[in-house]
């Protein structure tokens, strides 16, 4: 098949680059915003019939939480009318959506088929993209995901490895729980619905296996790391003083949700895969960053 993948400079994007290379019986097409612009109508149809698309990955986004609640006609151009595009160009499309869907003040993992409360403007134009999106291709698949980081790009793993030797002592919030997500994970995820048997559209959740605040995820990061860094480095961390605080006092732009975690049981069973624990992931994406 030939495969689209938008999007294609971000994490998740150079993920399915990286993985691509294993998938050599498609032809793929990677392209960020240089080589398509998928708010684009005209653009998008043109690039999916020139090219014979079978198949698009949407990993493009507007990301920014806190930018968007002041630039939301943006964040809706990408987030949502460039989706539509995507989903009126005739190719079948894999797109990737948020836990910001939901209002975050949840006790047990949202399923699919639980009701939507965005809270932020990024959260709202992500949930319009799954509305416009099933609206004009019915027969699309969207990923839900949370808490992402990779090798690639900038997230919150790497920037707590910084943090983590520049300061003596470090906050971090331990009242907003989620499941961290590899990107590396998700892609594998993404390809096992590309290569599955038959076409199976809905809405699935992915995230990794397991749950933890911000701070437990911090103070695994801060473990792990000691033992792949150099000495003066890891010594670093290991003298930062990692402190649990709430959210008031983190005094965040843009509220963020308290519950994040998502119930995966319909993506291992549709598509029959294995997701690796978050602690796990962490350990591979670790060893990568730091050792390659």
């Amino acid at each position: 098949m030939n495969i689209l993948i938008t999007g294609a400079n971000g994490q998740l994007g150079n993920e399915m680059r990286v993985l691509s290379a294993q998938q050599t019986q498609h032809t793929y097409f990677f392209t960020d915003i240089a080589e398509l612009d998928i708010t684009s109508r005209e653009a998008v149809s043109q690039f999916v019939t020139d090219n014979a698309i079978d198949i698009i990955v949407n990993c493009a986004a507007y990301t920014n939480v806190d930018k968007a609640e002041t630039d939301e006609v943006l964040a809706h151009k990408i987030n949502a009318l460039a989706v539509e595009n995507l989903g009126l160009s005739g190719a079948r499309v894999i797109h990737v959506s948020t836990d910001y869907v939901f209002s975050g003040e949840a006790c047990v993992p949202y399923e699919e088929t639980d009701s939507v409360a965005p809270r932020t403007a990024y959260g709202r134009t992500k949930r319009e993209g799954e509305v416009l999106l099933q609206a004009v291709c019915p027969e699309s698949i969207i990923i839900r995901t949370a808490w992402l980081y990779s090798t690639f790009g900038n997230n919150f793993v790497k920037t707590m490895l910084r943090l983590g030797q520049e300061r003596e002592a470090l906050g971090v919030v331990f009242d907003q729980i989620g499941s961290p997500t590899y990107a590396a994970d998700l892609a594998v995820a993404i390809f096992a619905a590309i290569n599955a048997p038959t076409w199976q559209p809905g809405v699935y959740h992915f995230t990794n296996e397991g749950v933890c605040s911000w701070y437990d995820f911090t103070h695994e990061i801060f473990a792990r790391a000691q033992s792949l860094l150099g000495k003066e480095a890891a010594d670093k961390i290991a003298s930062c003083h990692l402190r649990p605080i709430l959210s008031s006092e983190y005094q965040y732009q843009t509220p963020r949700p308290h519950y994040s975690v998502l119930s995966k049981t319909k993506i291992k069973q549709t598509f029959g895969i294995a997701i690796p624990h978050w602690t796990e992931a962490l350990q591979v994406c670790l060893e990568k960053l730091l050792h390659d």
